[in-house]
């Protein structure tokens, strides 16, 4: 990252961190088993130096999916539930039912724009789709984003005539797409707790 600096009120945007991602049999092969840790020293590191934490979950309309809203995979991974409310540098919560955290209840930029927010982290699930879709809208609207590529994981993906990657392989796949089409930087959480501690 170069001694790229933290902004004093630069957000972090945890999205759709939630139990139903836990269920292998509905979401298949998932990468990066570190990527939980990964979130929380995000978050504990967020809201130790006093910057905003904004958490997004998906409320799925998706009929069988887990993370429908009154199922129990709706709700927020433990660990990250019981971070919400313990940092002073400001948090919001996000609901959506699409991709981009940006299309969700409350209004992510009119927050943003309210607390003076040009740069933000996003972390969470899945890497490829609501990740990816947040950082990319995050950087058509002028935000410098980082893309914390290790506190991120996703799940092998079929798609059309046959073709499948694997979960890796869609990861790889979008930190190409997303620094190399001017979206984002893609980091590392190692890189964003020592820049946030200073």
């Amino acid at each position: 990252m170069d001694k790229r600096e933290i902004h004093g009120n630069a957000a972090l945007v945890v999205i759709d961190v939630q139990k139903g991602f836990d269920e292998a049999g509905y979401w298949g092969p998932r990468d990066n088993p570190e990527a939980e840790d990964n979130i929380a020293a995000l978050i504990d590191a967020w809201q130790a130096t006093g910057r905003p934490v904004v958490f997004v979950r998906h409320d799925s309309d998706k009929p069988g999916s887990p993370l429908r809203l009154g199922q129990s995979g709706n709700d927020l991974k433990d660990f990250v539930q019981d971070r919400r409310g313990k940092g002073d540098g400001g948090e919001l919560f996000v609901t959506k039912s699409v991709n981009s955290a940006f299309y969700g209840t409350p209004d992510l930029r009119a927050w943003f724009e309210a607390q003076g927010v040009r740069q933000f982290v996003v972390a969470g699930i899945q890497t490829n789709m609501c990740v990816e879709t947040t950082a990319r809208m995050g950087g058509n609207l002028g935000y410098e984003v980082l893309f914390a590529l290790d506190a991120t994981h996703t799940f092998d993906l079929a798609g059309p005539a046959g073709l499948r990657l694997t979960a890796p392989e869609l990861a790889r796949a979008t930190a190409v797409n997303i620094q190399g089409g001017g979206f984002a930087e893609v980091v590392t959480t190692a890189e964003l707790v020592e820049a946030a501690r200073g």
